[in-house]
């Protein structure tokens, strides 16, 4: 079978955003399918083509996928107009694909919104399958976040909503409230399946060398945050617990916070002038660094803005690669991860909003230390009996083909 799948950010491990579609459609492969992969070019991420763009586009063969990048470069540190144009752009060249491409099936994968909007077009006027993935609920979360207030592009965001996920003859959700949101907006739940994002055990395996960045000694009590530095993130929650255990003169507390966003360099600054010490900023890193540098952490951050949407909207990478690395997770939101992790006794849950909270919990872990494997190995453990990625593509595959 030929699937033709659209992913603005996509990006191999050698890159350093997220590998869900990577392994999505290494599963594909190894059963036998075909896979297009549609993409741009992501401030962070890797598509493996590294010739010159010809015509706004360049494409060939990565490890088995056929990739066609098209020359519209996107990061996180964009304006909001920017991003808009970047998305809209990337649906229009990704139209002319649907329309001249032969595959079997059509996939799409949010963010952002208008992913859908090839799969729509290929539906209607080619007839074909279309299966539309869900990673976060737009327009409910920007809307939520206050990020766009104009009520005539929340209408029309809403109504693209609507079309791709009334066109789509089977949609996926990434989390609970994603998949509730989808049947919300009329599609039979016979339509609708839970695909979480994964655990890939292999990278985060026992072999690998431990590093900590300059400033953090081996002694020290190491929280690490993974991640876009954006307003979603709600990283300014940390800074407040930095600053609550500076006064406590808690110097073997360290917060790093690796990667990029629209907010880093406005959290460094606010960092220096505050004179934190205890909180250090590393560029991103690829997964193989990535898994290098949480074999040597203690605790792995997973923040989020105290918005009621991301409490069972949403399915963060970083929180199945902190238990796939074996790291107790310290969690700031109520939520269904809030509930797997007290469930399974596998790191913290405070509520959002409170430094004293969240710096008391840093304070317990590190005068408690002997404790973090133990809820480490547990962490672990919900990681290859529950998210176990393999069986997860599997899963997603049978859905996905079997359209």
């Amino acid at each position: 079978m030929k699937v033709l799948y659209f992913h603005q950010h996509f990006s191999t491990p050698k890159g350093s955003a997220g590998i869900r579609s990577y392994e999505m459609a290494q599963r594909l492969i190894k059963y036998g399918h075909q896979v297009t992969m549609v993409c741009g070019s992501y401030g962070g991420g890797e598509t493996g083509l590294s010739h010159e763009f010809k015509g706004g586009r360049r494409e060939g063969e990565v490890e088995g996928i056929y990739i066609v990048e098209f020359d519209l470069a996107y990061s996180n540190k964009d304006g909001f107009v920017k991003r808009a144009g970047t998305f809209l752009k990337f649906a229009l060249k990704s139209i002319g694909i649907a329309f001249t491409y032969k595959y079997d099936v059509v996939f799409a994968t949010t963010t952002p919104l208008t992913a859908g909007i090839p799969g729509i077009f290929a539906r209607w006027l080619r007839f074909k399958p279309f299966v539309f993935e869900v990673r976060d609920l737009w327009p409910e979360l920007p809307k939520e976040m206050g990020v766009i207030k104009n009520p005539i592009i929340l209408a029309a965001m809403s109504a693209l909503e609507w079309c791709s996920y009334r066109s789509a003859h089977r949609c996926i959700g990434l989390s609970p409230g994603i998949v509730d949101g989808i049947k919300k907006r009329g599609v039979k739940a016979s339509k609708v399946e839970i695909v979480p994002n994964g655990c890939d055990l292999s990278i985060f395996a026992n072999d690998v060398v431990p590093w900590r960045p300059v400033g953090v000694s081996e002694n020290d009590l190491m929280a690490v945050f993974t991640g876009t530095h954006g307003m979603a993130n709600g990283l300014d929650a940390a800074l407040d617990a930095a600053i609550e255990l500076k006064k406590r003169n808690r110097k073997d507390i360290k917060l790093v916070f690796v990667g990029q966003g629209k907010l880093k360099e406005q959290l460094q600054k606010r960092a220096k002038e505050e004179q934190l010490d205890n909180v250090i900023f590393h560029p991103p890193v690829n997964k193989a660094k990535l898994a290098e540098l949480m074999k040597a952490a203690d605790i792995g951050m997973q923040l989020l803005a105290n918005v009621p949407a991301f409490y069972y909207g949403t399915s963060p990478n970083k929180f199945f690669d902190y238990i796939s690395a074996g790291l107790p997770v310290l969690n700031n939101y109520p939520g269904w991860l809030a509930g797997m992790i007290k469930e399974h006794k596998c790191g913290y849950s405070i509520e959002p909003e409170n430094p004293q909270a969240f710096a008391d919990t840093l304070e317990h872990a590190a005068d408690n230390k002997a404790d973090l494997p133990e809820m480490g190995q547990r962490a672990q453990q919900l990681a290859k009996q529950e998210f176990n990625r393999h069986n997860l593509a599997d899963k997603w595959v049978t859905w996905v083909t079997g359209v």
